[in-house]
């Protein structure tokens, strides 16, 4: 399928979403993959709720790309943060970066930045959509494109699923989508400043994620619902 019949299938479920499943949000990170959501459903189903997790530790060219948002589409952006005391109290146990210790002491630290906002976010919802997509680790090889959300009670949709890095890409540019700044200096997956950095040519894209770890263990908890002892 070309791009333009991709777009057209994209449309077309999110369109289906949003009649069939009232309320809806999408949970955007201004990752490449969630610009062109966030740009259909600005532009074609602008009903559908967005939100994002600000973990408090977030590099500063997301935010620069969330202002950047803020002026060119119309549609609300929600932020849900982490609780201020439960960060305080693992940081106090932990050390600011704690997280580098152990998987352990990584997964609680994404439980409290990611994990428990998400839960409020998707509080009331019928459905959330992401920007999962199968190219991106193995995984997410056994995903599907909407499956219930068992953890969080609602429907899960990944409409980017079977898209490849070459159809976000070529979708950025042809509907001249901004990006963030980091994925021009060689970081194809971003999420918190001290958990992630740029790959070498070459490099699994999720190489960058939590480097230290193996590679079987590079989730953070939003999409495997495991739970986390704190």
């Amino acid at each position: 399928m070309d791009l333009a019949g991709r777009t057209r299938d994209l449309i077309f479920r999110l369109q289906i979403l949003e009649s069939a499943y009232t309320p809806s949000t999408f949970a955007c990170s201004f990752g490449a993959e969630d610009m062109v959501l966030l740009d259909c459903i600005a532009t074609h189903v602008p009903r559908i709720d967005v939100f994002t997790l600000d973990t408090g530790r977030l590099p500063e060219e997301t935010h620069a790309l969330l202002d950047t948002v803020r002026d060119r589409y119309s549609i609300p952006i929600r932020i849900y943060f982490p609780d201020t005391e439960v960060v305080q109290a693992w940081v106090e146990q932990n050390g600011p970066n704690g997280f580098y210790r152990s998987i352990a002491q990584r997964l609680q630290c994404c439980h409290i930045r990611k994990v428990q906002p998400l839960q409020r976010a998707l509080a009331g919802k019928k459905a959330w959509i992401t920007g999962l997509r199968r190219e991106q680790s193995a995984s997410r090889q056994n995903l599907e494109v909407e499956a219930w959300d068992e953890a969080n009670g609602l429907v899960k949709l990944n409409p980017l699923l079977e898209w490849t890095a070459g159809d976000v890409w070529a979708y950025l540019k042809t509907h001249d989508v901004p990006h963030n700044a980091l994925h021009d200096r060689g970081y194809p997956s971003i999420g918190c400043a001290p958990c992630t950095r740029a790959v070498a040519p070459g490099e699994d894209s999720r190489a960058g994620r939590w480097w230290w770890e193996h590679e079987s263990q590079k989730e953070c908890g939003l999409h495997l619902h495991k739970k986390v002892a704190l």
